[in-house]
């Protein structure tokens, strides 16, 4: 047993390898060479190895990234609510209306995915144009058209950000509905709870982690959009991550970029790591 131990160690250390050189080579070289230029600043748009704080104090002086990071976050929290409030109960019916429909249901959720996130923007760009489908139909009807702040505005960005992120939700809480152990409905039901009991001290508490999941996912992925921001949002609600773009491509301030990115990622795991916390914490007052 002992002379197969080591083996057995050095088998797995190979089997993981792999995987260990790819993240290091696509994640951990390159969070590392942000981090190292955002000690350097520039000089007529050339990047000038410095070795420096301007670029940090800027940051943290510049009350102007802050505004933006922070209408970031409210965005992406409303976000997060949004998909959670549509997304528990279109998941719930999908797996528990349509047992026979399982494997289409997966093949939809993972076509919504593949689908290129510029075309449904957009769409969703010349639906609420105007001279769009939106008032096209509503007059149509004999209804008013649309108001005029609809389009271009930080409600159009949020529809934008809930329609690309809701599939996100959906599948994450769709699994974990599906995996539920229905012999404890079938207990509770006999015990006397009703549906709406059941479904609050039963199958809710048993999704929880699909839900915790399916938030923190559409949080992370929230934090990078500039699609929605840029184009239903017109430029008029900035995000941080078309904040970021536009340092880099625009002012060609590479620097204050990665900055700014680092700032964004230490935002984002402080915020999953809080979550994560609070959870556990009521875990644990649950067990008791």
């Amino acid at each position: 047993m002992s002379e197969a131990q080591p083996t057995q160690k050095a088998n797995l250390a190979l089997a993981i390898l792999p995987s260990v050189l790819l993240q290091a080579a696509f994640f951990v070289v390159p969070l590392v060479m942000t981090g190292l230029l955002s000690f350097q600043e520039t000089k007529s748009y050339m990047l000038v190895w410095s070795w420096n704080l301007k670029t940090w104090g800027d940051v943290f002086s510049n009350l102007y990234y802050w505004s933006i990071i922070a209408s970031t976050l409210v965005m992406s929290g409303i976000t997060v609510l949004l998909c959670l409030l549509f997304g528990f109960p279109i998941a719930y019916g999908l797996a528990t209306r349509f047992p026979n429909a399982q494997g289409n249901i997966k093949i939809l959720l993972i076509f919504a995915f593949l689908t290129d996130s510029v075309l449904k923007i957009f769409g969703w760009a010349l639906f609420l144009d105007h001279s769009g489908v939106a008032n096209y139909l509503l007059t149509a009807v004999g209804l008013p058209p649309l108001p005029g702040w609809v389009i271009f505005s930080r409600a159009a960005t949020l529809l934008g950000m809930v329609y690309s992120l809701l599939p996100f939700t959906i599948f994450t809480i769709f699994l974990s509905v599906e995996m539920l152990d229905k012999s404890l409905l079938r207990a509770a039901y006999d015990c006397g709870a009703s549906k709406w009991r059941a479904f609050w001290e039963v199958t809710l508490p048993l999704c929880k982690n699909g839900l915790f999941a399916g938030a923190m996912l559409v949080f992370v992925l929230s934090l990078g959009t500039f699609l929605e921001s840029k184009i239903l949002g017109g430029g008029k609600t900035p995000m941080v991550a078309e904040l970021i773009r536009q340092t880099f491509e625009t002012r060609v301030n590479w620097p204050l970029g990665s900055a700014l990115t680092l700032v964004t990622i230490f935002i984002t795991v402080a915020t999953i790591l809080l979550f994560s916390r609070i959870s556990d914490l009521r875990a644990r007052e649950a067990r008791k």
